[in-house]
């Protein structure tokens, strides 16, 4: 028989007949199954076991993106000051926001009445960590609850982005408002 490409893997009489290789792959199961038995009987911790949440897995990378966690300022308001940056940037369109006018602040007039993140959605590829020029997002390596019959229940609202690990530690700190004089134009009301 001919072969159709330079490297076409060639199987020999032991892989034709399926029933032997079937049955090695059996076996190995077999075996860790019994071990692994064993250890439960003998109740020592199976070799891959974590009793999550109070351990987690030795093989998650330090790098691992899992859930979102906004930072805060020194007052407890969130950092980030709705510039739509990371949705803009997030290739699932997952986050939406929705800004709102917030006058008394001087250095930044904006900031997120709603701040969500569709998490049946998301693709946890860190972009909108990068794309923010404040720090105000973060992915931390706890993954978040997804097990849910409930779509709903799948989205971060910003209450639990916020309050979840407070982090008030942004690498770029939020300006500390300027007190404006009486006669300036931005301290009259705004309609």
């Amino acid at each position: 028989m001919k072969k159709r490409y330079w490297n076409e893997p060639t199987m020999g009489w032991w892989e034709r007949v399926y029933v032997l290789e079937v049955l090695h792959g059996l076996a190995i199961t077999t075996s860790v199954f019994l071990a692994n038995m064993w250890k439960w009987m003998t109740f020592r911790k199976g070799a891959l076991t974590a009793y999550y949440p109070e351990e987690m897995r030795s093989d998650y990378s330090p790098n691992n993106r899992g859930r979102h966690v906004l930072t805060q300022r020194a007052n407890g308001e969130v950092q980030c000051v709705a510039c739509n940056m990371c949705a803009t940037v997030c290739p699932a369109y997952c986050i939406e926001i929705l800004a709102t006018a917030d006058f008394d602040e001087p250095a930044h007039p904006k900031s997120p009445e709603r701040f969500e993140i569709d998490y049946s959605r998301c693709i946890f590829c860190g972009f909108c960590v990068e794309a923010c020029p404040e720090d105000a997002i973060r992915m931390v390596k706890d993954v978040p609850d997804f097990p849910a019959f409930d779509r709903q229940r799948m989205w971060g609202k910003i209450d639990l982005l916020k309050l979840w690990r407070p982090t008030v530690d942004p690498r770029k700190p939020y300006p500390v408002g300027v007190p404006r004089p009486a006669g300036h134009p931005d301290t009259k009301a705004h309609p």
